[in-house]
């Protein structure tokens, strides 16, 4: 029978398909479960009845259950009992042997605890147990057959632990009391009426082998478990963030400075390397034909220059989140660059951000939108090294940022003609 059982729960398993439910997620759990045990018959119990002789351990039970799980601490049980019990006569030497054809019950299985020694599947669970059964049962004194197929209810009544070996088989180890309710001749053949079965068997959980018993799970167990594990994952993730954040800080470092000293950063530099003193375009390569420029003691700016800047900057836009300037601003650009190039000013372009995200991007965002306007300037054929770029990002604002209106009117590139 532990054979087929075996087998059985083998086909089982392999039928289900394995799921997982997300981490502090609904739990699946088995709640149906089969097994079977052997052990010994006696007509003597802890309440009395005389004492075990010798022949008692010759009187050999065995059975199978099937049970439901209905909450972690209480099941119900049908179980399948038959087998000899074998004992002396009260008034002489002649063996009685009380023979249990069939015997059927239905009982209430109560866990009294479960230790589960922090992990999510119990290690030991002691239990009760009680309902009601019906027996038929042969009574034989000696060669004398004192009655046949005499049937009968009885109460089962034990008490006992399981051994959690693995997620689906648990160890059962019981002691049961059985009371008779039948005849006065049945109850006759059984000493007090009653007889003890002590036994031990095996109980194979149903269902997906990866989820755990009701009976044996510990939820604070498992949610210890995955807390530790959500723990480990964030700090994985913060160590990685702090990482991509210092490479992100050294790049930036590498990207603004200017190792030529042509007045391009490294990022806008597409020749690196150029000699002291070159004059170079916007993207820091020597101009083909430099043009020597006249420049004047006195610098007189006109509103009319003025106007030309302020165009420039009412129509400058960049992409979204970008230091790449959008076509439309392009016409007004021509005009500084123009202006520039013929009255020989000097010019500082300053960018500026809101405060919303980190403070190293926007330093860095400013930085990119000053340097890119500087480099279309140059492109245009203005003289690189009387154009500043600099990025303050949201040190310098000039309106509050907690409206939409502040924060747009403290994203801007400044320009001043000197």
């Amino acid at each position: 029978m532990l054979v087929a059982l075996l087998g059985l729960s083998s086909q089982l398993f392999a039928q289900e398909t394995p799921t997982t439910s997300g981490r502090f997620g609904k739990q699946s759990l088995r709640t149906w479960s089969i097994g079977a045990h052997g052990g010994i018959l006696s007509q003597n119990t802890f309440l009395g009845g005389g004492s075990v002789k010798a022949e008692e351990f010759k009187s050999i039970g065995y059975g199978a259950f099937v049970k439901k799980q209905i909450l972690p601490a209480l099941g119900l049980q049908a179980d399948f009992l038959r087998g000899e019990i074998k004992t002396l006569n009260a008034t002489s030497t002649i063996e009685q042997i009380n023979k249990i054809n069939w015997s059927g019950s239905l009982t209430a299985v109560l866990n009294i605890a479960n230790f589960s020694l922090n992990t999510e599947n119990a290690v030991l669970i002691p239990y009760i147990k009680a309902g009601a059964g019906y027996m038929s049962s042969d009574s034989q004194v000696g060669t004398v057959q004192a009655f046949t197929d005499r049937e009968g209810w009885f109460i089962p009544t034990g008490v006992g632990f399981k051994l959690g070996v693995s997620k689906g088989i648990n160890i059962d180890l019981g002691y049961d009391i059985n009371f008779i309710k039948s005849s006065a001749t049945v109850k006759s053949a059984y000493n007090e009426s009653r007889f003890s079965y002590a036994h031990a068997g095996l109980e194979f959980a149903l269902g997906n082998k990866e989820n755990p018993q009701l009976q044996n799970y510990s939820a604070i167990a498992d949610l210890r478990k995955q807390s530790a594990e959500e723990s480990a994952e964030l700090r994985r993730a913060l160590s990685t963030a702090e990482q991509n954040a210092a490479r992100d800080r050294e790049q930036y470092a590498k990207d603004l400075a200017d190792d030529d000293n042509d007045g391009v950063a490294n990022k806008f530099d597409k020749c690196p390397g150029t000699p002291s003193g070159t004059v170079v375009d916007g993207s820091g390569c020597p101009l083909a034909a430099p043009t020597t420029k006249v420049i004047k003691e006195t610098t007189v700016i006109t509103e009319a220059d003025r106007k030309v800047v302020r165009d420039a900057i009412s129509n400058l836009e960049f992409d979204l989140g970008k230091s790449t300037i959008r076509s439309k601003s392009y016409t007004t650009l021509n005009r500084v660059a123009t202006l520039l190039m013929e009255k020989n000013f000097s010019l500082k372009l300053a960018g500026h951000t809101d405060n919303t995200g980190g403070r190293e991007l926007n330093l860095r965002l400013s930085k990119d939108r000053a340097e890119s306007v500087k480099a279309y300037l140059v492109s245009q054929g203005a003289n690189a090294s009387r154009i500043e770029a600099t990025g303050y990002g949201p040190d310098q604002p000039i309106a509050t940022n907690k409206s939409a209106s502040g924060r747009q009117a403290n994203r801007r590139v400044e320009f001043t003609l000197y």
